[in-house]
């Protein structure tokens, strides 16, 4: 799967390392002005650690175990009458909110199957970035999603609506095996 922007970096050894990566990262970010808000996110921001652990062992096959903390900063969705957006900007808050739309097909899907519905198929293949989430989405992992939400009546709706999609986010059950 190609992503524009995306970069993989391997043999890190620090957590300055990848913290300079991360500065990297914002710094590259994509932010623009719109009605809606003066430092929009045009785009999502994706920082996957992978860590690897080898046992020393006498045989020749030795056990590996990953671990994989990825933190996703989703941009917002924004009405397109609220933004007053024109051009490559509208063009980028309708790719935003068809990722963001695919997303919550997959929370759906997975709550649904969460809650016994075993017919619901999960459609990652519908987004670029469902296809990156597939793993913490419904793998083995544990996963903690954070809602951003204002107390101003102005943005009641949004706020609404951020709450509904973290409530059917957070009846999805993912396959954690026993702790070693």
């Amino acid at each position: 799967m190609s992503v524009a922007g995306i970069s993989e970096v391997g043999g890190l050894e620090s957590a300055q390392e990848i913290m300079e990566l991360l500065q990297r990262g914002n710094r590259n970010r994509t932010t623009e002005p719109t009605s809606a808000n003066e430092t929009s996110s045009r785009s999502h921001a994706v920082l996957q650690v992978v860590v690897e652990q080898r046992e020393k062992g006498s045989g020749l096959v030795a056990e590996v175990l990953v671990g994989k903390l990825s933190m996703i900063d989703l941009a917002g969705s924004e009405r397109a009458s609220q933004t007053n957006n024109k051009g490559l900007r509208m063009i980028e808050g309708a790719n935003i909110n068809r990722s963001l739309l695919a997303l919550g097909n997959c929370i759906t899907a997975l709550a649904d199957q969460a809650g016994g519905k075993q017919s619901s198929f999960v459609p990652y293949r519908d987004s670029k970035l469902t296809r990156l989430l597939k793993d913490s989405l419904g793998g083995n992992c544990r996963t903690v999603m954070i809602a951003n939400i204002s107390p101003c009546h102005l943005n009641y709706e949004d706020t609404h609506n951020t709450l509904k999609y973290a409530n059917r986010a957070k009846k999805i059950k993912t396959k954690v095996p026993d702790e070693r």
